[in-house]
């Protein structure tokens, strides 16, 4: 199954997240500087979920630059992440009015938990379609980030239910080792693309 209308469909979606985040940004109800500095937890949360969305769609390119073959379980799982990633529009603008609140607090962080445990499933699904000795696996042999950002939040979580904020910190903290793609996957795609670019040349000349 060919892997590049997911790839276009993805980005496509995350596109249309991304537009639909800024929209969910109060307008400043008069021209002093003193409404921005109102608005300042807005564009901090906003700020975090753009930065989230940025990871998901960077290291998304990456990882399936790496993979050769996607299966319909790895279609769904794509289908699911993508269906947590269009709610975090919804979760920023609740957590934006209610920044100390426990409930949105709560699904805030319960959102990026979902979204990072489907992200782990689909890795794995893509791992068992191309095979255990392929460039993906090989890519993703040792990687624990997805653990650790899933450890982070779930700490996040419990914390946050005596002090509501501290799920939004967990959010940002299991973030920072993702900011960064891997470079083994990087070293990857560059060798497959380096080993496909004299077949491309041989199909052009015949």
């Amino acid at each position: 199954m060919s892997k590049s209308r997911l790839e276009a469909f993805t980005d496509a979606v995350i596109a249309i997240v991304m537009t639909i985040l800024i929209l969910e940004i109060s307008t400043p109800l008069t021209g002093g500087v003193e409404q921005l500095w109102e608005l300042r937890f807005e564009f901090l949360v906003y700020l975090v979920s753009f930065l989230t969305l940025a990871v998901y769609w960077n290291n998304h390119h990456h990882i399936f630059q790496a993979a050769r073959h996607v299966s319909g379980a790895v279609l769904w799982c794509n289908i699911l992440l993508l269906l947590f990633l269009s709610l975090i529009p919804f979760s920023t603008a609740w957590v934006d009015g209610f920044l100390f609140d426990l409930a949105p607090e709560l699904f805030y962080g319960a959102n990026m938990l979902a979204a990072d445990i489907v992200w782990l499933l689909m890795t794995k699904a893509l791992v068992a379609e191309n095979g255990t000795h392929s460039d993906i696996a090989r890519a993703l042999d040792g990687s624990h980030k997805s653990w650790l950002s899933i450890g982070v939040i779930v700490l996040g979580l419990l914390v946050g239910l005596i002090a509501p904020v501290a799920t939004l910190i967990s959010c940002i903290i299991s973030m920072i080792p993702w900011l960064i793609p891997d470079r083994r996957i990087e070293k990857l795609v560059k060798e497959i693309q380096r080993d496909d670019a004299p077949r491309h040349t041989d199909e052009k000349t015949n």
